[in-house]
């Protein structure tokens, strides 16, 4: 079984006996993204179809903003793109893209996963949040302290959705960001770093 097995967000809280809830965890500001960040996102779609397919999203909307999120942390954790994990054979396969703490054996090993991010294909979010409660779940088993919290997000590039595992509550953020409102959506990805890495107090 591997991640992408888990079809929608039910089937992980039955099957992980995990506690669903809404409740807007996030707490960001508007941040002003890198100027070469707002041209690079107006040149990509003034020029290219970013909504071509799903590689497309992903260049062009979803990594760019993980990218200038990353920078401000890439000393102590690293970011993995198409990079396996696995906790056991229910848990196991391939994030989009998930941010670590960085291993004592140099860039090649993974830390401690602390964000995970999946791509919402075909734009559903149901399958993808499915998809990306199983991977915090494996990541949260792999780290080994279920207080410690686990963050996910969903995106389909336009859309941005966000959660929180904690123990066994798996709370979803009830505010959702748009790319469209760069500021906001570059605060929010932000407030998740912080949160994730130490460098924020309480939530997010």
């Amino acid at each position: 079984m591997a991640f992408s097995d888990f079809k929608a967000v039910p089937e992980v809280l039955e099957t992980f006996k995990i506690t669903f809830r809404w409740g807007d965890f996030l707490k960001s500001e508007v941040s002003n993204p890198p100027a070469h960040l707002l041209h690079d996102f107006e040149f990509a779609q003034e020029h290219i179809d970013v909504f071509a397919s799903e590689s497309a999203r992903c260049h062009a909307l979803i990594y760019p903003v993980l990218w200038e999120c990353y920078k401000a942390y890439a000393k102590d954790y690293a970011l993995w793109i198409g990079k396996s994990i696995t906790y056991d054979e229910t848990l196991t396969g391939t994030p989009d893209y998930f941010v670590s703490t960085r291993s004592e054996f140099g860039i090649p090993v993974v830390g401690t996963p602390l964000i995970l991010l999946v791509e919402a294909k075909r734009n559903d979010f149901v399958f993808g949040w499915g998809q990306c409660l199983a991977e915090m779940v494996a990541a949260q088993k792999i780290n080994g302290d279920a207080g410690d919290a686990v963050y996910g997000i969903v995106s389909d590039g336009e859309q941005w959705q966000f959660g929180q595992l904690v123990g066994d509550v798996f709370t979803r953020n009830r505010t959702r960001y748009t790319s469209d409102r760069l500021p906001r959506l570059f605060g929010a990805v932000e407030a998740v770093f912080r949160s994730a890495t130490g460098n924020g107090s309480g939530s997010a």
